[in-house]
Order: structure tokens, then C-alpha cells, then sequence
């Protein structure tokens, strides 16, 4: 139960005068800061304090409520409907422990400076779906989210700093007394990815986290007590071993919390990067974070954001990586908090996941578990891409046995079972060779012939000794797809995205895109002249294109491209299985 002396009046009141003076008051003491607060939360009951090391090793793994609270410029703007209860109750049947709840508070102001009034109806909303959360048990860490670019970017030429120091003390202060009361299972994150460029800026967001404890002091409760999670510049983990400094003077026990989406071009699906797992790929993810960790070896670390999107993302390059990330945090103590917006990872109309791999991996994967995986290609020079987590078999094409090299950590192959739950026959469906799995012709040829319809035929799902890992392998019958038309003049269709209808050829996903001009220039990022054959000339997911259940997509920012190029572009869509667009792959091209 929460009482606000002597009612909510009042704490705003008192809001006026503490942001105010919190400006002059960064260095007395907190005793005397906390002094210019007139209100603060009164809580009944009793609040078990938790250490910081305690709380963050109990969440993992942990799950955003991504692209909903924190949706701009409110819940269900953008791809999710506002949140119901039961979500919660999937995330914990799947094996998570927490939920971190992003939310945007810049559309929620009532009333300007100096008190920055919040929208009682939003505060409560957020009340509400903590209570959701720890209902259930799970812990929770609410935070300040997309306000760090709309009103509070330190690092904006002319920013007012005075400005952003005041709403950022009084928005705390009044989040922090609104949730003043909750249990030892709720934590506070002072802001999302705070924009930082230089050492200064990181002076200032260290100002900013002052002030955000300083502000959650003040609004009284158990909040003093409360575990918080401090963050550095962008939350990035170089940034914050170079530049963050934990605020002195305060009671609450605290985490340092960074993101990481790294490699960028394999994450986010730039330059045709569909790869991963080089000995150069892992030593890169283990040096940023033994950085940090060395940064701060008796903090408590925790990854507040990771994502490798089953949207966008290559099954078995995807299922290497959760791997070692995974893997790697767990060997120097390091907690972890899935990014999902929605679009990843769980459907929340129909509650299914959908990638359940990659959800065994993080929930159940420790520094000591060999997780067997599907191997696939690392070389960056390839001119062509392998993955174990397919069998494609060309349409037209007689069909012959298939070898897909496995990672099995030393584990054996227990069984494979088709999508009815009926097992395979071992010898005489599959055998097993060293690090291979062979399918055998008579098997394939109950599923596939050379005219059968394109698409994914069957899924597969492997069993095996020892691991949490129980990865599927998907027939997939191919040709190159088909577009209802090839081009269209860029000057008729720009000012929005271009959606041109397709038929599939297998796979429902573009794997990559090709973009060069008439002379043979490279429409945008010339200089990927330097990376490897399949990602020469390509543009980035999102960015230049995009794809839907029944069209390719070009973005406007790719027709935009081409009119200031002023030449005619050809945009080759690749696909999966990729072979540098010389047979499954399909043009389409904007004139000018």
C-alpha cells in the first residue's frame, strides 16, 4: 500500500521547489539535498532489502517489453496493442525471470517548467503493469526510455542542460514516488541509451545519474533501499568502462547496465553480413566484454538489451551467436535481458515464440553447457553461403542425398523427429558421420521431388546427449522468385516506400540486396569495395529494403538514393540459399 503525505497535491508541490533547487545542491550533502523535497511517499509494511550482486544474478535471463510503453507518442503506436497480463505469464512459462519495462514519458507532460507535471493516468498505467509483473514473481526494472533523443541529448549543439537537469529531476522524482512502495523485486534505470560523444558528455550523464538518485531520495519510500541500475554513455560497454563514474553519497545498492548489438552488419542486417562465428567474430564479443569487466570487477554487470532477431537473421549463424554471447556473459558474471519489440521473438496475439532455439539457449545455457549447433559459413571471403539449418533442394533438380556438418560439442545424436513427433530411422533416414549428418535420398524423396511446390516442406527437430540446444532443420524446396513487375521510374514513386508483390521461390525472406547504378558504381557505402564477394555493393535492412508476407520492399530513403545518384539502379534481391545472386536471386530497376 503507498500513502503520499498528505496527498498527491502536495508531492507536486513540492516537486516545484526540489527541481529547483536540486541544480545548486549536486554537491552538499544528500541530507541536505534531500531537505528541499516538501513530499515524498510513507509506506506501510516492511521492504526485505536485496544487494545488487543478488538481484542482478536473480533475473537472468530477462525479457523487454520492447515497442509498447515506450512506444512514441503512446502505448500502441507503434506494433503492439497495449499490454495484457497474461503476456507475463508466457514470458515466465518460457523460463524468463524478468521483464525490464521501457517506457517514454515525453508525451506525457501536463505541465511545464519547474515542476514538469506527469499525467497521473500514465503514472498509474506503469504502476499498474509493474504490478503485472511482479505479481508473477518476476522482477522488474522500469526505466526512463526514448526520452533520452526527444528532450534529453546532452550532447545536441545549444542543449539546454538546465532544462533537461530540472525534468529529469522532477520526472524521478515523481516516478520514483509513485512506485515508492513496491517490493525489493522492482529496480530503477535512470535512462535508455543516453547519446554520448566525448568525456564531457560522460560527465554529464554521470550528473544525470547524481541527480536521478538524488531525485528517488527524495520521493521517500523504500526507494533508498532500492536496487538501481546506472548506466554510461549509450549504455555502451566502451563508452561506460572509459567515462562512467558511480555518483558518491547514496545509499542504493547499484548495477552498472550496458546494451550490446554487436557486430552491427550482422545484428541489423547491413552489407549482406549474413554470417557469423569466426574465431575473430568470438574474440571481438569476448574483448568488449572483458573491457568492461575489468572496468568494474566488483560491480554487478548487467546486459540490458541483446538481440539477434529470428525476423532477420540466418537460423544457424543466429543459434552460434546466442550461444557464445550467452556463454561468454555467464564465464565473468553478467546478466542478461533479451530485446524483443514485438516483431522478434514472441508473437503476443497468438503467445508463441518464435524461435524456440535460440529461448532454450538463453534460458537454460550456462558458462559450462555444449549446446550442439547446426554449422554454417564463417569465412568472409565466401562467394557462397552454407547452413546446417537447412536441406534446400532445387526445384527442377533430381534428389540425392544431402551432408550437413553439425557442431556437437561432444555430444551424440539422440533422434529427429518430424513435425508429427514421428522419429527418423537412423540408417536408414540419416546416419551419422564424424561432424556430419546425412539425410538419405529415399527419405528426402518422401517429401521432395524435382516439380515440388517451393517453400518449406517439413521441419525437423534434433535431440541430442548432452546440451540445451535442440535445433530444428527445415526442407526447403527452391527456385528464383518472381516479381509482378521489374521496374519502375523513381521520380513516380518517391516520397514513400515501394512494395512490389512477389512470389516466393522458398524461403519468405530476402537474405540481402545488391545496389548498383547503370555505370557499375555502388548506390550507397562505397566502400564495402573492401568486404567480402556477398556483401560487396549491398545495402542495409530497414534502411534501403524491406519485405512483408507478399512483397519486397524498397524504402523511400533507396528511391531517394537513386534520384540525388540521378542513374538508373538495379536492386538485386538475393535469397537463402545464397550464391552471390547468380541464380536465386531476382532485379528490379528504378530509372531516372
Amino acid at each position: 500500500m503507498q500513502i503520499l503525505l498528505p496527498g498527491a497535491l502536495v508531492a507536486l508541490i513540492g516537486i516545484a521547489q526540489a527541481a529547483t533547487t536540486i541544480l545548486t545542491t549536486t554537491t552538499k550533502s544528500t541530507t541536505q539535498a534531500a531537505t528541499a523535497a516538501s513530499a515524498g511517499a510513507v509506506c506501510t509494511g516492511t521492504f526485505s532489502a536485496i544487494s545488487a550482486s543478488d538481484f542482478v544474478s536473480n533475473l537472468h535471463p530477462g525479457w523487454n517489453l520492447g515497442n509498447t510503453l515506450d512506444a512514441v507518442p503512446d502505448e500502441g503506436s507503434w506494433n503492439n496493442v497495449p499490454v495484457v497480463a497474461s503476456t507475463f505469464d508466457t514470458v515466465k512459462a518460457a523460463g524468463f525471470k524478468s521483464v525490464r519495462l521501457p517506457v517514454t514519458w515525453a508525451d506525457h507532460f501536463t505541465g511545464g517548467s519547474p515542476d514538469w507535471t506527469v499525467d497521473p493516468t500514465w503514472l498509474q498505467r506503469v504502476s499498474d503493469v509493474v504490478d503485472m509483473i511482479v505479481a508473477r514473481g518476476l522482477y522488474a526494472i522500469v526505466n526512463v526510455h526514448h526520452d533520452s533523443w526527444v528532450w534529453a541529448d546532452v550532447t545536441q549543439s545549444g542543449a539546454n542542460l538546465t532544462m533537461i537537469e530540472e525534468k529529469f529531476y522532477s520526472l524521478w522524482y515523481q516516478i520514483g514516488t509513485k512506485l515508492a512502495c513496491k517490493s525489493n523485486l522492482v529496480a530503477f534505470e535512470p535512462i535508455n541509451e543516453p547519446p554520448c560523444n566525448t568525456a564531457a558528455d560522460g560527465t554529464e550523464l554521470n550528473k544525470l545519474n547524481k541527480i536521478f538518485l538524488q531525485a528517488i531520495s527524495d520521493s521517500g519510500g523504500f526507494n533508498s533501499q532500492r536496487v538501481v541500475t546506472l548506466v554510461g554513455g549509450g549504455e555502451d560497454s566502451v563508452k561506460t568502462a572509459d567515462w562512467f563514474v558511480a555518483p558518491p553519497g547514496f545509499s542504493n545498492p547499484h548495477a552498472i547496465q550496458f546494451h550490446y548489438y554487436s557486430p552491427y552488419d550482422f545484428i541489423f542486417s547491413a552489407w549482406g553480413k549474413t554470417i557469423w562465428g569466426s574465431d575473430s567474430d568470438k574474440t571481438t564479443v569476448q574483448s568488449d566484454f572483458q573491457r568492461l569487466r575489468n572496468a568494474f570487477p566488483n560491480v554487478p554487470l548487467l546486459l540490458g538489451e541483446y538481440d539477434a532477431s529470428p525476423t532477420n537473421t540466418e537460423p544457424a549463424a543466429r543459434w552460434k551467436y546466442v550461444d557464445f554471447l550467452i556463454k561468454t556473459a555467464a564465464s565473468l558474471d553478467i546478466s542478461c535481458v533479451l530485446w524483443d519489440n514485438g516483431l522478434d521473438h514472441l508473437d503476443r496475439t497468438t503467445g508463441v515464440w518464435r524461435d524456440p532455439n535460440s529461448l532454450s539457449i538463453i534460458a537454460k545455457s550456462t558458462e559450462s553447457t555444449g549446446n550442439s549447433l547446426p554449422d554454417s559459413t564463417e569465412d568472409a571471403s565466401a562467394t557462397i553461403q552454407s547452413s546446417s539449418a537447412y536441406i534446400f533442394h532445387q526445384y527442377g533438380t533430381a534428389v540425392t542425398a544431402q551432408t550437413l556438418p553439425f557442431i556437437f560439442n561432444g555430444n551424440t545424436l539422440s533422434s529427429i523427429s518430424d513435425s508429427a513427433g514421428s522419429k527418423l530411422a537412423s540408417g536408414t533416414d540419416y546416419s551419422v558421420s564424424g561432424a556430419n549428418i546425412i539425410f538419405t535420398a529415399s527419405y528426402l524423396s518422401k517429401h521432395l521431388s524435382s516439380t515440388t511446390t517451393p517453400g518449406v516442406i517439413a521441419t525437423l527437430t534434433l535431440k541430442f546427449s548432452g546440451g540445451d540446444s535442440s535445433p530444428v532443420i527445415q526442407i526447403v524446396q527452391w527456385k528464383a522468385p518472381t516479381l509482378s513487375s521489374t521496374s519502375a521510374v523513381a521520380s513516380s514513386v518517391s516520397g514513400s516506400d515501394l512494395s512490389i508483390p512477389i512470389t516466393w521461390g522458398g524461403l519468405p525472406t530476402v537474405a540481402a540486396v545488391k545496389a548498383l547504378t547503370k555505370s557499375g558504381t555502388y548506390l550507397v557505402d562505397d566502400w564495402t569495395v573492401s568486404l567480402g564477394p556477398i556483401q560487396q555493393a549491398r545495402a542495409t535492412y530497414s534502411n534501403q529494403y524491406n519485405w512483408d508476407d507478399s512483397h519486397v520492399i524498397l524504402t523511400s530513403s533507396a528511391i531517394s538514393s537513386v534520384i540525388s545518384a540521378g542513374q538508373s539502379t538495379v536492386f538485386t534481391f538475393e535469397f537463402f540459399p545464397r550464391d552471390n545472386g547468380v541464380v536465386n536471386a531476382v532485379n528490379f530497376t528504378l530509372t531516372v
